[in-house]
Order: structure tokens, then C-alpha cells, then sequence
């Protein structure tokens, strides 16, 4: 076991020149910022005499290249996204066995899985070693551990909750396989002038409990659910409080039963269905069987093939936290149909809205109208993203136009009044939204994990003349700050997802490194700067965190070094 935890350290380290967090640095040597492994592991794990020989162990695993790990039923998992959670780590996981225990370092973005059969270890690995899925941006790396099991500490605080959620992930897992009656709804929309998506049923039914499963289709001419709740409390309390509700006003009418079925089975992760408990489903074509056709969607039988085509992980919300985001994230309220609210606490007050309709439109809510704005909208949906979950302190319209400026040109940004949390960015088209709700969805900033939904508006209204407005609604149609008018810009080839690195360009000649590094480091720690060797006008500046990235990212885009002379700045999938 001595020596066993000696080459763990090496698992983690990889001789001192891997990257340890995925952010493409190697180990600090001094242990100012990471501490050493050994007193990292030895916070969780029990300690037995060290073995006289585990230095030369560690020596000559240094020394191979390529070292050959024996199988185990313990895995060492890297480069997790920030954005898993624990409960999701699991469940990359349970998809392959049961877990026996599990070990987080969540500071490293690192995890150690112990599965109860030494195949099902063996089945993970093989997985994440073939297939190119990846999680959030970033591809998890699964390997052997040199532990056979995980002899964590029972006492450790940490331990203690990790086992907590291996055993919510456990049960929620089984319920998800075995299900049980009433514990599946069917909801039909009824009167659907608005789209509803899946989403936006996951963020109204998952305020009554857990979601684990969602299926969407159309029969009959209308949109329909089948809705998998944790338990028949859950299902009943939804059914109770939402049957006969409008999602938006006058329209949207949400009409609820139990369904027969016992249980779900979703063959695929997309915006038509949704399996929270299996991460790793294929995104697919679709329902196969085509949209009407849901028999395929019984009692869950077949164990589901775990080796599938690329994942969405990300795109669904935060599964274990659905419950208490609902009421931060969605700042609506659902009505019945009488504009009243319902009353369950946490509403969502989706009537709200309508205010920034007008008048002419909340009026005139007939289907010709509505189905051409759908007609208008495209593939892609609405122009108009919501954001919520906002840092009330710091937010304002220009800093949302820079950002969400770097996927779309923003044509206007308007903070609710009402629920200074919230904004709506309308851009120039619903390409450019989509672009940014995919990437922007759950980032963090100022301090929040930050929402970012399709709206059901198809353009934001400037204030009417005497109405109040604080200066919240701001227009940018005329803005030269817009990165994407110019057709066939190279700014369309360079869209990247938030990361720490930043591409800057636009730089005068007589700007030095020093003179950016502290115009940079205002708002963070730098972690690498470099100069493009063929062009000085452009350079790369790595921050510490995505966060900060982001931040200096909205307060230096535009920034004057010279007459005429306008820093420009954006995302880099590079590293330095």
C-alpha cells in the first residue's frame, strides 16, 4: 500500500510535467499554490508505514515514459470542467457498474472511481480511451489506478460527503431503472402560440422535485411530454399545482395525467429527450420511430449501450441542483388563466414579460400571427436570449454587450426592472443567440453561475417615452464595436468557448509586454503572456480562472492605448 501511494503521486503529477488542472500548466514546484500529493492524500486516505523502497518505486516511474498500469477496479479521472457536478461525475460512472466509493479533488478537477467489478472498470476505460465525447469543452481522462480500493478516511469531512453523494447518486439511479407508478406524467400543451421547449419544462415541473427523464414528441397535432418525476410524491405535487396552468399568458395551457408507464427509456440526449441519470447517451437523429411513435418509450428494460457517439454534457441544466436553481434562474411565474399568479412559493411569473409586448400584440394573440413570428424565427429559434442568475452589483447593458458580443453582433440589452438579476439580449439574428446560449450557458461571473435561455420574444422594446427605466434598456444597432457585420470576417472563424486564455490584437508597436501584463493584471493573476512571433500587433494572455479571463476580458475590450488605436479582445482556444 506504501508504494501503492507513492506512485498515486505520479498518477497525479505524471513525473511533473502534466497538467494538472487541464489549464495546460505543469506542477508549481515550490507547493506555493497546490500542496503536495502526499499530504493531499493523506487528508483522506488511512496511512501505513512508508515502504524503504517507495522512493525508488517513484524514481524509476519517473524514469518510464510510458508506464503500464495494471488493471483495477479503482479509476483515476482528469480535467473534470468545474461545471460537473459531483453527482454528474457519478453518473459517467454508473453508467458502466456500481460504485463502491469515491475520492474527489475537486481542487485539481480530479476524482477516483472504485467500482465494484474489476469489468466494469475496465469497460470506462476503454470508453473514454475510443471515443472523442466531451464535457463541457474538455475531454475527461480516465485511467488504471495504482490502488487497488479506496481506503478513505470514514471521519474526513470530505469523505463524508462524498459517500453522501454516492449514495443519492445510487438511489436516484435505481429509481431512474426501476421507476414506479405515478411516477410518470404526461403533459399536452394546449393552445401553443410560444414554443416550449424542454427546458422550459424541465425548469417548471423540476420545482416539485428531481427530474430524471424526459421524453418530447408530437401526436395528434400537439406537443406532448412524458415526464419521469424521482417519486410518486413528486408527480403528484406537480400534477396538483400545474394542471390547468398557462406557461405564458392566455396561452401555452399545460393539461397533466398520469402516464401507464412505469418508467422511461431515452435512447438519446437532445433537445427532443433527456436522460439526467446517463450522461453518456448519443445526441442521435431524434426519436427514432419518428415523433409520433413512443411505444419505444415503455417500461425500461435493456441495459443502454454505453458506447455511443459524442455527448451534450452541459447542455442539459445541473440535474442535482434543479431544484433549488428553479426559482433563481427563471424569472417567471407560471398563471392560470385569469393572469393570477398560482401561489406555490417561488412562482415564475411568466406574465411579467408581457409588459415589454406591445400593447397591439398582447391583444392580438392569434394563431396566424404567431405561427408566422415562428415561421420568421428559423431554425434556430428567437433572436432574444434571457440571462439570469446575474450579479445585480456589477451588471449593466454595456458589460452584457461586450460579452455576449463576442458570438453575436447585440443589437440591444435591456435589464429587467423589476428583477435586476435578469436581462434580455437581442441580437441580430437567432444564429448568432444560439451561438452564444451554447457557449455562455452556466459560465461564472461576478462570483454567479450565470443562465442563459431562448426568450420567448422576438425582439426587446426600447422604454416608451416617460417610462422608467434607469437607464436598464440601452440600443447598440449603431455600435462599431460589432465583430460580425463585415461578411466573411475572420471573426467568424475564431468563436471559441470561455477559457483563461485571451487573444489580443490591435496593438500598437511601441506597447510592451510590461504595459499590458499591468493593464491585464488588475483583474487577476497572469499566468503566461507571449507576442505572436510573426505579428506584434497580436498576443495571448493567460489569466488564472476562466472567471477572470471573462472579467478582464469585459472591462479591456476597447481599451485605448494610442490615438486611434483600440485594444481588441476575445476568447483563445490556445495555451501558453
Amino acid at each position: 500500500m506504501a508504494s501503492g501511494l507513492k506512485r498515486n503521486i505520479q498518477e497525479i503529477y505524471a513525473a511533473g510535467h502534466m497538467p494538472m488542472n487541464g489549464s495546460g500548466y505543469g506542477m508549481p514546484h515550490n507547493g506555493s499554490q497546490i500542496m503536495p500529493m502526499k499530504q493531499d492524500l493523506g487528508e483522506y486516505m488511512h496511512q501505513t508505514p512508508m515502504d524503504p523502497n517507495a522512493n525508488q518505486d517513484v524514481k524509476k516511474s519517473r524514469l518510464d515514459t510510458q508506464p503500464k498500469q495494471d488493471p483495477s477496479r479503482v479509476l483515476h479521472l482528469r480535467n473534470i470542467p468545474q461545471q460537473l457536478s459531483e453527482s454528474e461525475v457519478l453518473f459517467l460512472g454508473l453508467a458502466f457498474g456500481m460504485l463502491k466509493n469515491v475520492l474527489f479533488l475537486r481542487s485539481k478537477n480530479q476524482a477516483f472511481l472504485e467500482f465494484e467489478t474489476l469489468n466494469d472498470a475496465q469497460q470506462m476505460v476503454t470508453h473514454f480511451n475510443q471515443t472523442t465525447s466531451t464535457f463541457n469543452g474538455k475531454k475527461i481522462f480516465v485511467q488504471f489506478s495504482n490502488h487497488q480500493e479506496l481506503n478513505t478516511d470514514p471521519n474526513n469531512s470530505n469523505n463524508l460527503a462524498a459517500k453522501s453523494a454516492l449514495n443519492e447518486a445510487l438511489n436516484l439511479w435505481h429509481m431512474a431503472k426501476q421507476g414506479g407508478k405515478n411516477t410518470v406524467l404526461r403533459a399536452t400543451i394546449l393552445n401553443m402560440i410560444y414554443p416550449v421547449t424542454l427546458d422550459v419544462l424541465n425548469q417548471i415541473f423540476s420545482k416539485f422535485g428531481q427530474l430524471l427523464k424526459i421524453i418530447t414528441f408530437n401526436k395528434n397535432d400537439k406537443f406532448q411530454a412524458l415526464i419521469q418525476m424521482k417519486d410518486s410524491q413528486s408527480a403528484q405535487n406537480a400534477k396538483q399545482a400545474l394542471q390547468g396552468q398557462n406557461i405564458y399568458n392566455g396561452c401555452c395551457t399545460l393539461q397533466i395525467e398520469f402516464s401507464k408507464l412505469l418508467s422511461l427509456e431515452v435512447r438519446f440526449n437532445n433537445d427532443k429527450s433527456r436522460d439526467f441519470t446517463n450522461l453518456l447517451l448519443p445526441t442521435g437523429e431524434g426519436m427514432q420511430g419518428g415523433p409520433n411513435d413512443v411505444s419505444q418509450y415503455g417500461m425500461n428494460g435493456n441495459q443502454m449501450n454505453p458506447y455511443g457517439n459524442q455527448s451534450i454534457i452541459g447542455a442539459p441544466p445541473n440535474f442535482m441542483q434543479a431544484v433549488q436553481a428553479a426559482a433563481n434562474q427563471m424569472p417567471f411565474g407560471a398563471q392560470n388563466s385569469s393572469g393570477q399568479n398560482m401561489g406555490f412559493q417561488g412562482g415564475f411569473n411568466f406574465g411579467q414579460m408581457n409588459n415589454m409586448m406591445p400593447q397591439s400584440q398582447q391583444n392580438q394573440m392569434n394563431q396566424y400571427q404567431q405561427g408566422q413570428q415562428m415561421q420568421n424565427q428559423g431554425q434556430y429559434g428567437t433572436p432574444v436570449l434571457l440571462v439570469s442568475n446575474l450579479n445585480e452589483e456589477f451588471v449593466n447593458p454595456d458589460a452584457l454587450f461586450t460579452l455576449f458580443g463576442v458570438y453575436g453582433d447585440v443589437v440591444r440589452v435591456k435589464i429587467l426592472f423589476n428583477k435586476k438579476d435578469s436581462a434580455l439580449i437581442n441580437f441580430a439574428n437567432a444564429q448568432q443567440a444560439s451561438t452564444a446560449q451554447a457557449n455562455l450557458d452556466r459560465i461564472k461571473l461576478w462570483s454567479k453561475q450565470i443562465r442563459v435561455f431562448p426568450s420567448k420574444h422576438l425582439t426587446v422594446q426600447m422604454p416608451k417615452d416617460g417610462q422608467p427605466d434607469a437607464g436598464l434598456t440601452k440600443d447598440f444597432t449603431n455600435s462599431p464595436l460589432h465583430r460580425f457585420k463585415k461578411p466573411g470576417s475572420k471573426n467568424f472563424n475564431n468563436i471559441f468557448p470561455p477559457s483563461a486564455t485571451l487573444h489580443l490584437s490591435n496593438i500598437p508597436q511601441n506597447v510592451t509586454e510590461q504595459q499590458l501584463k499591468e493593464i491585464f493584471g488588475r483583474y487577476g493573476t497572469i499566468k503566461g503572456f507571449k507576442f505572436f512571433q510573426k505579428d506584434r500587433k497580436m498576443a495571448l494572455c493567460q489569466m488564472s480562472s476562466i472567471e477572470e479571463a471573462t472579467h478582464a476580458l469585459i472591462l479591456t475590450h476597447n481599451y485605448q492605448l494610442a490615438d486611434n488605436m483600440h485594444l481588441r479582445v476575445t476568447f483563445s482556444k490556445a495555451t501558453i
